[in-house]
């Protein structure tokens, strides 16, 4: 290829621009703030008149880099943070200093089962490896990143070679996703709105696991663009049906008239993986993997 073919790009690549800036010579000038460039310039990206545009680069950075990993579609497994493997849970109750604490330390202990569930959970929905004609890859499994019932979810498609998905969320206090999640597949978001926006872009089948107020908003979000028509119809899975009677009694809201009846219809009761799978093949008529 040569300068005179009319195919040859004629401006140079950003990438290429930045380097050309890295060689100039240091002057007063060109070492001032303003004569960087504003794609590299981290202050001028940071400024509160660039929200929006940092808006559009959370959602596109994501949706680019899945896309060209050929992610067509994902199982997202959402859950707690905080309940422990069963091999913790014992220690929990050991620590208990009072009947409040010990009570707490118990339920947290019956919940550790949901660790392995969503471990297994993954483990069948990555085994299947639903790949379609054009080789994009389906019901890839994506969690939150963080510790708890999302480890387990990228630790059981850890387990059979599988890549997985985390969408961690900066926090004020320190954290890190998971070991479990696929390093070229483990994301960032400042907003939580757009990190929730790319939880449900691709989502095809949702289980969720007892969880508390983080659980609650992105599972009711989901309910709500369901409902009101703006997400079609998927499997929506909730494990521990005494857990989610307990905490949210759906038939009273139904019974004071803020949701219709068929509203208790958008989701269904799960207590097992194996159950949370038949229910997704079902729905999408998958043949037994």
């Amino acid at each position: 290829m040569t300068d005179k073919d009319v195919s040859d790009r004629r401006f140079y690549k950003a990438k290429q621009e930045a380097g050309f800036a890295e060689k100039q010579l240091s002057t007063p000038q060109t070492q001032s703030a303003s004569y960087r460039l504003a794609f590299q310039d981290t202050e001028f990206l940071l400024r509160e008149e660039l929200r929006p545009v940092r808006f559009q680069l959370e959602l596109l950075k994501t949706e680019m880099l899945l896309e060209e990993a050929n992610i067509a579609s994902t199982l997202v497994i959402y859950g707690s943070a905080r309940i422990p493997e069963p091999e913790a849970a014992d220690a929990l109750v050991a620590l208990a200093t009072d009947a409040r604490s010990k009570t707490i330390a118990e339920r947290m202990k019956d919940k550790s089962r949901y660790y392995e569930e969503s471990r297994r959970l993954a483990r069948l929905a990555s085994e299947c490896s639903v790949t379609d004609e054009s080789g994009k890859r389906h019901f890839v499994v994506c969690s939150g990143g963080g510790p708890s019932i999302m480890e387990a979810a990228n630790r059981g498609a850890h387990d059979v070679g599988a890549e997985s998905i985390g969408l961690n969320i900066v926090l004020p206090h320190e954290q890190a996703p998971n070991v479990y999640v696929t390093p070229g597949l483990s994301f960032q978001f400042h907003y939580f709105a757009l990190r929730k926006m790319h939880f449900l872009l691709r989502a095809r089948a949702l289980a969720v696991f007892p969880g508390g107020f983080g659980t609650f908003d992105e599972f009711f979000e989901l309910l709500t663009l369901v409902q009101t028509g703006k997400v079609k119809k998927m499997p929506i899975l909730l494990f521990g049906e005494d857990f989610w009677n307990r905490v949210v009694n759906f038939e009273e809201l139904m019974l004071e008239g803020v949701i219709s009846p068929p509203d208790l219809d958008l989701f269904q009761f799960v207590e097992t993986a194996e159950e949370a799978w038949a229910a997704i093949r079902s729905f999408y008529n998958i043949e037994s993997c």
